[in-house]
This record gives structure tokens, C-alpha cells and sequence, in this order.
């Protein structure tokens, strides 16, 4: 299975910690890494990743982040069909990072994006084509823990 992890959820470890949903939500990244990690799901990677990476005011996060990239299967250049996509997304409402992340999920063939984005998961499921989940929704359904 492909997952591809926007920046919101790179970044959840570094927010504040103290809120239980931030916690909870950290946890469900941290074991959905592992997981790619484990080769258990491949991680894909995009441009857009590279691009807000790179304006992460902390070198430290930059770093740990960015590390994550040489893991990644594949990594999704933002090219014409990609921005294309994206444009089309950005009129139902979808800001444009959040655009080129579903893009380039897209373009990847992920079968899943996990976010912390409330809007972003309201907005993709009123428009479809692609799961958005929290960290864990998508730790949830990568583990089949409702099947039955």
C-alpha cells in the first residue's frame, strides 16, 4: 500500500503536545513511520514536500524531516499534469500546497494521504478520487481493525 504523508503530518511531532488529539495524532504518525520503515507500506514523496520542507524555520525539523525523502518509493515531480490537477482541485475550494499534496498523492498513485488538515479532509470527501485521513484513521485502515 502507498501512503503519502503531507506536511501538517510531518510536522504534527513538533507541535505543542499538551491537547490530547495532538498526542494521539503524533502517536498514529509515529507507528504509520514505522511502518515504512518496515516496508510494511511504501512512502511516496513530492516536490511540494521538498518546497515546505525547505521553508521549515527549524534546521533540526528540516533535517529529520527531509530524511524521510530517501525512504520514499517514488518522489512526484510538480510537473504540467501534476499543477493541472491541482489547479482543478484549488476550485472546489482547496488551498493550493493542499492542491499539489493531493496532486502529487495522485500522480504517485497513493492509495491513501494522510493529513491533520480538518479542512483539507471536509474538502476531499466532497470532491473524492483520493482517501484522506488522520494519522489515525489511516493507522486504522492499514490495519484492517474494523474489518469485522
Amino acid at each position: 500500500m502507498r501512503i503519502y504523508l503531507d506536511m501538517c503530518c510531518f510536522n504534527r511531532p513538533y507541535d505543542d503536545q499538551g491537547p490530547a488529539r495532538i498526542r494521539l495524532e503524533t502517536e498514529a504518525k509515529v507507528l504509520l513511520q514505522q511502518k515504512i520503515k518496515d516496508a510494511e507500506c511504501d512512502l511516496v514523496w513530492s516536490a511540494a514536500l521538498d518546497f515546505e520542507c525547505s521553508n521549515n524555520p527549524y534546521e533540526e525539523h528540516r533535517h529529520a524531516i527531509q530524511q524521510w525523502r530517501t525512504l520514499a518509493v517514488l518522489v512526484v515531480m510538480a510537473d504540467r499534469s501534476v499543477v493541472s490537477v491541482a489547479l482543478k482541485l484549488s476550485e472546489h475550494g482547496i488551498g493550493h500546497y493542499d492542491a499539489l499534496h493531493v496532486a502529487s498523492a495522485m500522480a504517485g498513485k497513493a492509495d491513501l494521504l494522510v493529513t491533520t488538515d480538518d479542512r483539507l479532509i471536509k474538502k476531499m470527501r466532497e470532491v473524492g478520487g483520493l482517501p484522506v485521513m488522520l494519522p489515525g484513521e489511516a493507522l486504522a485502515f492499514l490495519e484492517n481493525w474494523y474489518e469485522n
